[in-house]
């Protein structure tokens, strides 16, 4: 018997979230969707995703092709006619659980994953430098429903307990003040048996871009050469995206400089992993342990911590194709 297909059960509205939006985009096959919860690395796959689709030709900018969906805007119509006119492969982003967004079986999804430390460690760089106007703006749209966004304020460890123990929508226990980061990856999780939905690693992209190039074309059913794969992965290690991050970042540069004091640099912050080893206490980090028994399963846990090499530990058949 056919094991049964995602089905879209949670709305996700908020300041920062509309999952309706995807209603307004009608579906087509071959759709590229890159999926993670907030900084996970969302914007290094686009930029490895828009250099398969387009290969050797001039490549546009992220900001230009790649929109995010599910963030709520004050008027859709401008991202539905960008995605209309495209005759390419298109590429969206989106940062919804599975269980909130509607599943295409012609789509391929790409589902990045990484350590919740590590994304911790970066989202509180995001949002505490985060303008105040940017802010004001965000709470202040007409459209805008349910509470205003909070300021994370000054201390880095209050942020930490309220993103490791409180979620925002109901059936979230972790991060607030943005989505669930471990509900994200285990409702994606839940369906990785399915051939249109694949999973990277963010430990695996530094560790072996080569390969993880190589899957993900694979799993587009694009073909490339040993040397454009070599290509790709020089042309996307975390350097090479920093100093072209006027082309290669979420937003165009004027925006950026909106949001943060760096701009695009900010967004584009250090790429590395294991900062939060200097920050958290044992007490944090037993509410991280914490956090996990409740959310995750314990093969997504080990994967979220160590990539494939934990599949690999514990499944080598089952590797190979994850």
């Amino acid at each position: 018997m056919s094991q049964p297909l995602p089905k879209r059960s949670r709305e996700c509205r908020n300041y920062g979230f509309e999952s309706r939006n995807w209603d307004l985009i009608i579906p087509r096959d071959g759709d590229i969707v890159i999926t993670t919860s907030h900084k996970s690395g969302t914007t290094w796959m686009q930029n490895i995703v828009l250099r398969l689709v387009f290969q050797r030709q001039e490549l546009p900018a992220v900001a230009d092709v790649s929109p995010w969906v599910d963030r709520r805007r004050a008027d859709m119509s401008p991202v539905v006619s960008q995605l209309d006119v495209q005759t390419h492969r298109r590429i969206m982003k989106s940062h919804l659980s599975l269980d909130a967004i509607p599943y295409q079986p012609g789509t391929r999804y790409i589902v990045v994953v990484r350590d919740a430390r590590d994304v911790f460690m970066l989202l509180w760089n995001h949002l505490s430098t985060m303008s105040d106007a940017v802010i004001e703006m965000i709470n202040t749209y007409p459209a805008r429903v349910g509470d205003p966004m909070p300021r994370v304020g000054t201390d880095i460890h209050a942020f930490w307990a309220g993103w490791i123990n409180r979620g925002w929508f109901p059936w979230e226990s972790e991060g607030y003040p943005r989505s669930g980061n471990m509900v994200h990856t285990q409702s994606w999780w839940n369906f990785r048996h399915l051939p249109n939905i694949l999973f990277v690693h963010f430990n695996d992209l530094l560790a072996d871009r080569a390969t993880e190039v190589r899957r993900v074309a694979r799993h587009l059913s694009i073909e490339l050469s040993d040397a454009a794969v070599d290509a790709t992965a020089a042309e996307t290690t975390f350097e090479a995206i920093r100093a072209n991050a006027d082309m290669a970042g979420p937003m165009p540069k004027a925006g950026a400089d909106a949001v943060w004091p760096d701009g695009l640099l900010t967004f584009f912050f250090k790429g590395t992993n294991g900062r939060w080893r200097d920050v958290l206490t044992p007490e944090e980090l037993a509410m991280y342990e914490a956090a996990k028994r409740r959310v995750l399963t314990p093969d997504c846990a080990a994967y979220c911590e160590a990539g494939r090499a934990a599949l690999i530990v514990a499944d080598p058949v089952r590797a190979k194709s994850v």
